[in-house]
């Protein structure tokens, strides 16, 4: 049994988010089509003599929950009762993905703790045991542990992989402040009262876009049917999305629920010409660049006890 696993997990944004009416739950039926991108947080596991413990650091690690309701701390909880063991563990999250920025920060370190405590505990779960568990967390934790892209259905939960031909290369601006999931869902309620919204359904060009990896065709079929709602309770974020427009991106949205923005660039030197100027634009917090498809959740460190 090894005495400490680590595990990278990646953020995510969303091509497509094709949101229906809220369901008798509560929740709302999706056509999610994930990328996941190359920001990582990292997730290490060790036993602790003192119970369940979760630490963090990196950027914006004051706003993340050390106790039970860290996605990491139920991810461990939900691997140990269906195994009898007790979650004696340390999780430390080493953070890079933003925090409430609509890119599955938490879903990430959900979906990287029940990696990591499976090497751990050596429990052997099989793939949809793990699946199983990430759906039962969260809508976006089967997607973090999966990676590469994925059209999720249901609730987003339901996951079938898509192909990608290339690699597509992104800008993301960070926020100054955090946006809700929750808040972003009831305000597109909100905003739909009263009309007919329809069923949720992927866009054909845009899955031929990510299968041909074409950054043209896919900037022209993105979309996200949050963004009115993010917009509207977070009106500054428009001033974000044209100044990356502005600046050459071919396509601008709001990534998930927000409040980070996501700026879909022809290559790697024209995302960096949009970064710069999104730094300089007075209208973000902070600025990132990266690309995908990247990989899923994934051990990258198992020292023996």
């Amino acid at each position: 049994m090894s005495a400490s696993v680590t595990v990278r997990v990646p953020a995510k944004v969303n091509v497509q988010l094709a949101v229906g009416a809220a369901r008798p739950d509560g929740f709302h039926d999706l056509a999610n089509v994930f990328l996941a991108v190359g920001l990582y947080d990292e997730v290490t596991v060790t036993p602790s003599p003192d119970g369940l413990r979760v630490t963090c650091d990196g950027p914006d690690a004051d706003q993340v929950p050390l106790d039970r309701t860290n996605l990491a701390a139920r991810a461990a909880l939900a691997l140990a009762e269906r195994r009898g063991l007790d979650a004696d563990v340390h999780l430390h999250i080493a953070k890079d993905i933003p925090v409430a920025g609509g890119m599955a920060g938490g879903s990430a370190d959900g979906a990287g703790a029940l990696l990591a405590c499976d090497a751990l505990w050596g429990t052997h779960a099989s793939r949809e045991e793990l699946l199983d568990i990430c759906a039962e967390l969260g809508s976006d934790v089967p997607f973090s542990l999966v990676g590469g892209a994925a059209l999720g259905t249901g609730r987003g939960e339901r996951l079938r992989t898509l192909d990608v031909g290339g690699t597509f290369h992104w800008v993301f601006a960070m926020a100054d402040r955090g946006l809700s999931t929750p808040a972003v869902f009831r305000e597109f309620d909100r905003l739909g009262e009263g009309t007919d919204i329809p069923e949720p359904i992927a866009s054909e060009p845009l899955l031929a876009a990510l299968a041909k990896g074409d950054p043209d065709a896919l900037a022209a079929a993105v979309s996200n049917d949050l963004q009115p709602a993010a917009l509207s309770l977070f009106p500054e974020l428009a001033d974000t999305l044209a100044a990356g427009r502005a600046a050459g991106a071919l396509a601008a949205l709001v990534s998930g629920s927000g409040p980070t923005t996501a700026f879909l660039a022809r290559d790697a030197e024209s995302a960096e010409k949009v970064a710069d100027t999104l730094r300089s634009s007075g209208t973000c917090r902070a600025v990132r660049t990266t690309s995908g498809p990247a990989q899923g959740a994934t051990v990258v460190r198992s020292a023996g006890a």
